[in-house]
Formats: C-alpha cells, sequence, structure tokens
C-alpha cells in the first residue's frame, strides 16, 4: 500500500491510540491509588484489609458504570457516529478524574469524602464504557481486512501505555517522595495531570474523519428507527454471549497481575516499603506489553485470532499458580518475572481481541454490540476480580493463593469454550450486517 493510502489510517489509529491511552490512565489511576492509599484516606475507621476492599468496592462500581456506558455511547454512536462519540467520552473521563484530584478526604469532611469518590468514579466507569468500542471501531473500520488485527490492536496497546503512564507517575512519585508526602499531597499529582493529557486527546480526536463504514450504514438507515440496542440483542444475541466470555479471562488475569498483585506484596506478603519493587514490575510489563499487542495483532492476521486467543488463555490458567509464589517472594527480579510473563500471556488474548470483537457484529450496531459484550463482562470480571481476590486469600497471615489460581483457571476454562465456540473471522469483511439485511427483504419482495 502507497505513503498516500496508508496516511489516513495511520493518523486515526495514533488519534485511537492516544485517546485511549489517556481514558485508560486515568482508570488505571483509580485502580493503583485504591490499592495504595484510597484504603486509608477514604476509608480510615477500618483495618487495613477492610479499608483496602471498601477501596475496591468503589473501584468495581466503576465498572458496573460500564455497562450503562457502553449501551448509551453505542447508541448514538451507531445512529450520529463514532467521532462525536470518543470526544464526549475523553472529556467525561477527563473531568472525573481531576476531580479526584481535588477530593478532600476523610479526615476533611467525613463520610461525603468516599460519597463523592464513588460518584467521580462512576462518572469514569460510564466515560469508558463508551471509550473502548468507538476507538477500536475507528481503527477496524478505516483499516483493510488484511491487517486488521494489526490495526486495531493500537487501541489496545493504548490501555497498556495508559497503565504504564499511570504506573510510571506513582513509581517516580514513590521513588522522589516519602510514604507521608505521599500520603498526604503526591498521590493527587498524577489525578491532576490528567488535565493536560485530555487536551492532548482532544486535539488529537478532533482531527480525524468518521468512519466510513458507517457513513454507509447510516445512509442505508432511517436513523429515526434505528434502536442499536434493540436490534444487537435481536439479531446477535449468540456474538454478544460469546463475546462476554472471551473477556472473562482477559479481564481478570490482567487485574490479578497489576492490581491485585499490588495488594498482595504490600498487605499480605510483604510490606509498605515494597511498593516500589511492585511498581518497577509495572512499569517493566506495561512496556513490554505495550511493543508486544500490535506485534501478537499482527500475527493474528496471518495465523488468526482463535490460536493467539487459546494459547493466552490456557497459559494464564497454569501461570496463576506460579504468579503469587514469585511476587511473594519479594524479590525484585522474580516479582518482574511473574508481572512480565502475565502481561505477556494477556496481551495474546487482548491484542486480537479488538478485530474478533469488531468483526463478530453488523456496521449498524457495531457499536453496540461490541461495547455491550465487552462491557457486561467487565461487571463479573474486572469489577468483582479485587474483591474475589482478596476474599480468597483470607487471612493475611496466611494467604491462599491457590484458591485465586482455582478462580483464574475456572474463567479461562469458560474463555476456552467461548472461543471454540466462535467461528475464525480473520480477514473476513466487515461488510455484512443482519440489520440492514432484515431491513432490505420487504423491498426485494415486492420487486419480486
Amino acid at each position: 500500500m502507497s505513503t498516500t493510502a496508508r496516511a489516513p489510517i495511520v493518523k486515526v489509529v495514533f488519534a485511537s491510540l492516544v485517546g485511549t491511552a489517556v481514558e485508560w490512565y486515568d482508570f488505571f489511576l483509580y485502580g493503583s491509588a485504591a490499592a495504595l492509599v484510597f484504603g486509608t484516606l477514604f476509608f480510615p475507621k477500618s483495618d487495613p484489609v477492610t479499608g483496602t476492599l471498601l477501596a475496591f468496592g468503589t473501584y468495581a462500581l466503576g465498572f458496573v458504570a460500564r455497562p450503562l456506558g457502553g449501551v448509551i455511547f453505542g447508541h448514538f454512536g451507531d445512529r450520529v457516529g463514532r467521532k462525536k462519540m470518543l470526544v464526549v467520552s475523553l472529556m467525561l473521563m477527563g473531568a472525573a478524574t481531576v476531580a479526584i484530584g481535588l477530593l478532600p478526604t476523610y479526615a476533611s469532611v467525613g463520610v461525603a469524602a468516599p460519597i463523592l469518590l464513588l460518584l467521580c468514579r462512576l462518572l469514569q466507569g460510564f466515560a469508558v464504557g463508551g471509550e473502548w468500542g468507538g476507538a477500536v471501531l475507528m481503527a477496524a473500520e478505516h483499516g483493510d481486512d488484511a491487517r486488521r488485527g494489526f490495526w486495531s490492536s493500537w487501541p489496545q496497546a493504548g490501555v497498556a501505555l495508559g497503565n504504564l503512564l499511570a504506573t510510571g507517575v506513582l513509581w517516580l512519585l514513590a521513588l522522589v517522595q516519602p510514604d507521608e508526602a505521599f500520603n498526604a499531597w503526591g498521590w493527587r499529582i498524577p489525578f491532576l495531570l490528567s488535565a493536560v493529557l485530555v487536551l492532548v486527546g482532544l486535539w488529537v480526536r478532533l482531527s480525524i474523519e468518521e468512519s466510513p463504514l458507517f457513513q454507509q450504514a447510516r445512509a442505508a438507515l432511517t436513523t429515526r428507527d434505528h434502536q442499536p440496542l434493540l436490534e444487537v440483542i435481536r439479531r446477535y444475541p449468540r456474538e454478544i454471549l460469546l463475546a462476554m466470555g472471551m473477556r472473562l479471562a482477559e479481564n481478570i488475569a490482567y487485574y490479578l497481575v497489576t492490581v491485585i498483585s499490588i495488594t498482595y506484596l504490600t498487605t499480605f506478603a510483604g510490606t509498605a516499603a515494597d511498593k516500589g519493587k511492585i511498581l518497577t514490575a509495572l512499569l517493566i510489563g506495561s512496556a513490554v506489553q505495550f511493543v508486544l499487542i500490535p506485534v501478537f495483532g499482527a500475527v493474528s492476521d496471518r495465523v488468526g485470532r482463535r490460536p493467539l486467543y487459546l494459547a493466552g488463555a490456557i497459559g494464564i490458567a497454569l501461570w496463576s499458580y506460579v504468579f503469587f509464589g514469585l511476587v511473594g517472594s519479594r524479590s525484585e527480579p522474580k516479582i518482574i518475572l511473574a508481572v512480565v510473563v502475565g502481561l505477556v500471556l494477556h496481551a495474546l488474548m487482548y491484542a486480537p481481541q479488538a478485530a474478533f470483537f469488531a468483526e463478530l457484529f453488523g456496521t449498524s450496531v457495531r457499536y453496540t454490540g461490541a461495547s455491550v459484550g465487552y462491557q457486561l463482562a467487565s461487571i463479573l470480571a474486572g469489577a468483582l476480580a479485587p474483591i474475589i481476590a482478596l476474599t480468597l486469600l483470607g487471612d493475611v497471615t496466611n494467604p491462599n493463593t491457590t484458591a485465586v489460581a482455582i478462580y483464574m483457571t475456572v474463567a479461562s476454562v469458560l474463555t476456552v469454550i467461548a472461543v471454540l465456540a466462535s467461528k475464525e473471522t480473520a480477514r473476513t469483511s466487515l461488510e455484512h450486517d443482519r440489520v440492514l439485511e432484515a431491513a432490505s427483504k420487504p423491498e426485494k419482495e415486492q420487486v419480486g
């Protein structure tokens, strides 16, 4: 393909990558802060484990809001356009994240502090619920059939980049600040920095063109009568369930490696002094994952989406039995190994996921279908994963890591079943749509 032909897709992919990185920087920042400081700042009357659980409770509620965001943004994204919804979601996420950085703590305003934290988290979840579908679809629908896995994987890499940025800022602050300063005010800095990142993301996103496939589908439908949620449930119920099943192992695995590991090391297996070790490991792991996701996306164009997804699901199930032992050793090289391998196995699922999910649904309901399948599973997976894992770990003095590994294995089995029940979609055209086919049947019958 010539340079002139490639320029539009490169621009679109870059816009999706930057915007996604900003949104997920905001979202992941909350998870890391919940594991490190929110328990003591917003729930101080609880013991350390209970305080962290309560912090993760507000963290989980962000996931509860994600399906609502997916439905609403998907509805309007399938009616008025992907680009507009991506701009709105980025602005909402930025506002909520900056607000968290300005919140008073429990010591200042009492119970109002966790309530305000909860409201900000709900707004974050709502915004990110609409982000993912739009970002990956802009890349998928602008790209070509032969390299859709590669192009669509870049927004996925933006998630790793967002985590890399969030972890990097926290790691830097932990390096230069004593714990007292970080707990008093240092934790606010990463949230406030979000304002700068959001402005950059908006500038890039406003410069891209709308999806050509969406424009074709909109022209073929009467927008007034188009109800994407009802139509996707009616025409693509199996695909929604398959997407949810494929999401389980991937989502739980990610939060096992990036969030649960922080609490396990600093509360169960070590001390707060070990915080720097796990942040260093997450920094390295996120960098490795950021590089590998596009590579795995390109591989999925050649060998298919299913083989990579199966390898990742099976691999993370096996690795979970090793993971906690390495993290609990408190040896920095072993902690780095645990996190890097875990994120590589996750990337095997996450890299082909964007193209895989986009290829399951027709254009007129693709934003809604991909978002609903992706975000509904987030409640069952990512939202509950830290809470379930902490509950399964149990006693701080004798944590049950095998129970958490079994939990991961069950999720992986469900994902393997969903992948095996799905057809291979690599190199297929996105110009399919059961909704448009159904709408055109009366016309054809009249002509006949």
